[in-house]
């Protein structure tokens, strides 16, 4: 059967080419289609945007899939609702199923759209039963995982137990994105864990481990890791660079050491050696001397670690994460001492914070000085618990505008005003890396996190980079 999956970015990048880059891509459906294509299934991708929406007509004239999947995330499904009724009006024989987190988080609603049955957690094996069942021209029913209409009637299957052995899985389907991308040269990603042991109060982990049964964190095997670079590399023999995906590369430690052993022993191997990065969690009193000396063998490049809040109150009584601004510093110096470079995540906007909460955030940024930062703006998912916390204290009645996710403002609060966040976001890189750094760099800085707060700027800077690329051409 031919499947043609429907992928849409917010802020996408241009409207022929919406995927910047390679970093962008979305594992979930890249899993399922290898899963499919593994079972002789022929699988493409198109990747709409509101300035062309026809495209998906085209692919489905082009292409005649029996089966359209969609993915979604919150920001994005009032557009991928839009695009369904598009396609049931003008194809209405066709099966439409929809997944991703928004889904899985909240199926009812979706249950209302003219989608034909909704995938709650992992997909890859319920979206190959269900093109299964398609082909054997049977109506689809008894599927775990999925809730499917069949006329005014939902069956609601239970879901099967989380997948426990990740290394089954066929390496992601990469190519489909290929057409899509306005860089096609961008560092790629492979993933090599699924799920999260921690509890964050902003992320969606602590509701999609809820899911199902069965364990929620595995990790793939190191050899299995190492199996998938080599074959990047037999394909791009230039690959200098791969972000290793997990929310944490620490949490078990000696799978980390072993992983690094065996990057370690396959870029000796390679005549241009890959250089890695990943995430780390900071976690309480935790040594990182070996984990760092290893990351530096193996060729890391550099760590992200999620400061999030330089306030331990809001780290502690509102984001859940309970880590002293002593272990952060350690790590940076330990990291530091292994010659790795170090990024930071943090937020602004908190439900509860306060300008004072935030300088604490600033002042830890100024002290460990981090050779990159994001600057995020707070944004309440629903099906999050810090979602729930903003209803209760009213700042959410106006609704939710996604518009900018994460780079605006979304509501007022007596001790830190939108206007000021607004001001503290422009300003940050100044107010972080001011009198460390030269002024040419800092103020460079100050002017990118101003166009990428306004849409307006957003989509002159698109356009001045579009016509300088054309020249250079």
């Amino acid at each position: 059967m031919r499947v043609l999956f429907v992928h849409a970015e917010e802020d996408y990048y241009s409207p022929e080419k919406p995927i910047e880059g390679m970093e962008r891509m979305q594992f979930g459906i890249s899993y399922i289609s290898s899963v499919l294509k593994s079972a002789g299934h022929e699988t493409r991708m198109v990747v709409p945007t509101p300035l062309t929406e026809q495209v998906v007509d085209e692919y489905i004239r082009e292409f005649d899939p029996g089966l359209v999947c969609f993915t979604s995330v919150y920001t994005v499904y009032a557009f991928m609702e839009r695009i369904a009724h598009r396609v049931k009006s003008a194809h209405p024989e066709l099966f439409l199923l929809i997944g991703g987190p928004h889904a899985s988080l909240r199926p009812e609603e979706c249950l209302t759209a003219p989608f034909d049955a909704v995938c709650i957690g992992e997909g890859e094996y319920p979206t190959l039963e269900l093109v299964e069942q398609l082909e054997a021209g049977k109506r689809p029913a008894g599927i775990p995982n999925l809730y499917i209409k069949d006329g005014s009637r939902i069956e609601r299957n239970a879901p099967r137990p989380f997948l426990e052995d990740i290394d089954s899985l066929p390496f992601p389907d990469r190519g489909m994105w290929l057409p899509w991308l306005g860089r096609a040269l961008s560092r790629p990603s492979v993933l090599v864990g699924r799920g999260c042991p921690f509890q964050c109060t902003y992320c969606s982990n602590h509701a999609l481990r809820r899911l199902a049964d069965g364990r929620y964190v595995r990790m793939r095997s190191p050899e299995n890791v190492v199996s998938e670079l080599v074959e990047m590399k037999q394909v791009l023999p230039l690959l200098v660079e791969v972000y290793l995906e997990v929310e944490t590369l620490g949490v078990d430690q000696g799978w980390a050491l072993e992983l690094c052993s065996a990057l370690e022993r396959m870029n000796e191997g390679f005549e241009v050696p890959m250089v890695f990065g990943s995430n780390l969690r900071v976690t309480p009193n935790t040594d990182y001397g070996d984990l760092f000396a290893a990351f530096k063998k193996a060729n890391f490049r550099f760590i992200n670690i999620g400061l999030e809040s330089g306030s331990e109150r809001v780290r502690r009584d509102v984001l859940k994460r309970n880590y002293s601004n002593d272990d952060i510093t350690r790590a940076v110096r330990a990291a530091r001492e292994h010659g790795l470079e170090v990024g930071f995540y943090n937020l602004i906007g908190l439900p509860g914070e306060t300008k004072e909460d935030f300088r604490d955030t600033i002042r830890m940024n100024r002290l460990c000085q981090p050779d990159w930062y994001l600057l995020a703006v707070f944004f309440p998912y629903p099906g999050t618990a810090l979602h729930d916390t903003c209803e209760r204290m009213g700042l959410l009645k106006s609704g939710i505008d996604s518009r900018l996710e994460r780079r605006r403002p979304l509501f007022d609060q007596p001790q830190f005003s939108k206007r000021q966040i607004r001001r503290r976001l422009t300003w940050s890189p100044l107010l972080i890396y001011g009198g460390n750094r030269p002024l040419h760099e800092v103020f460079w800085l100050v002017t990118m996190a101003k166009i990428y707060s306004d849409p307006r700027y957003i989509s002159a800077w698109k356009l001045f980079n579009k016509t300088l690329l054309r020249k250079a051409v």
